[in-house]
């Protein structure tokens, strides 16, 4: 009889944490990566070409993390809206399999590991961590009232840069803000083709997107993201004295980049999720060019 209890506790236990890694999608780690290859081509220019391993680590894991806990926030945030729209219903807190405090609670406790991981760094790396912190805690709400969260979303996406730089060289130079910009029009262009795929939800509930706001020029806007983002970061090259490997990763990029074209100018679902998780590469294509670029 003790044995029975034992084992239906522990399968209670493990159903719990298979919950728990659905609301903060480790089955899906396309969020992760896109948050991570940003941080990496900061750490890797910030390092010029050497970064501090250790460093690295950090922000790896430090990306993991609040990229979980954004998700968690974000569950909360939409637990009203979420049960409505097709691609998100099924979600542990949409179907009310987990509750709202626990999604809060592991939201804290996986900020709060991040926080302790960051402590060995310099103290302006600490100052920006609040900041990104706020932004990951807010961007959820900013679908309430305004009309291009995506932008919003770009600024939390892209804080890893600056506090990339501030780890390595104990400041942020003017260079790792107009790589936070050109990480905001990147952001718009795949967070642009995401809400495509939601934009009849969306309607109905009142939920405001890029999707919504650009209307039928939502292709052409999602491309001039990606032209800009492309402009920005071949200046920045430029400007850093990189050379022919990293043009040909950001001639790679590009291709890409063109590539999902073809992906949304139909407007499926289909066609508009798998031009979003397309923009992998996109940021793989950069960081290669980067690493290669400043290894020989």
């Amino acid at each position: 009889m003790r044995s029975d209890a034992n084992t239906r506790a522990s399968n209670r236990v493990v159903e719990r944490l298979v919950l728990y890694a659905r609301l903060v999608r480790l089955d899906r780690p396309i969020g992760i990566l896109l948050l991570l290859w940003p941080t990496l081509w900061a750490l890797w220019i910030a390092g010029a070409g050497r970064p501090d391993w250790t460093v690295v680590a950090i922000f790896v894991a430090g990306t993991a993390l609040m990229r979980s806990a954004g998700c968690a926030i974000n569950d909360w945030a939409d637990r009203d809206f979420d049960p409505h729209v097709k691609r998100t219903q099924d979600r542990p807190l949409a179907a009310r399999r987990i509750s709202g405090t626990e999604a809060l609670l592991v939201a804290a406790a996986l900020s709060l590991i991040a926080f302790l991981l960051i402590l060995p760094l310099d103290r302006l790396v600490i100052q920006l961590s609040f900041v990104a912190l706020f932004l990951a805690a807010s961007y959820p709400f900013t679908k309430r009232f305004f009309a291009l969260p995506q932008a919003y979303l770009g600024i939390a996406f892209g804080f890893g840069i600056p506090m990339a730089f501030a780890a390595l060289q104990a400041s942020v130079p003017a260079f790792g803000w107009w790589m936070l910009l050109a990480n905001v029009l990147w952001t718009l262009a795949y967070d642009t083709e995401y809400a495509m795929v939601d934009r009849d939800d969306d309607v109905k509930l009142g939920i405001r997107t890029a999707a919504l706001l650009f209307g039928r020029f939502d292709v052409v806007a999602v491309m001039l993201f990606h032209a800009g983002f492309l402009g920005i970061m071949a200046w920045l090259g430029w400007a850093a004295g990189l050379g022919s490997l990293y043009f040909a990763g950001l001639a790679a990029a590009t291709v890409l980049c063109a590539w999902q074209f073809r992906m949304i100018r139909g407007r499926t679902r289909e066609g508009c999720f798998r031009a979003f998780l397309h923009n992998n590469w996109v940021g793989a294509a950069v960081f290669a060019g980067i690493a290669a670029d400043m290894s020989f």
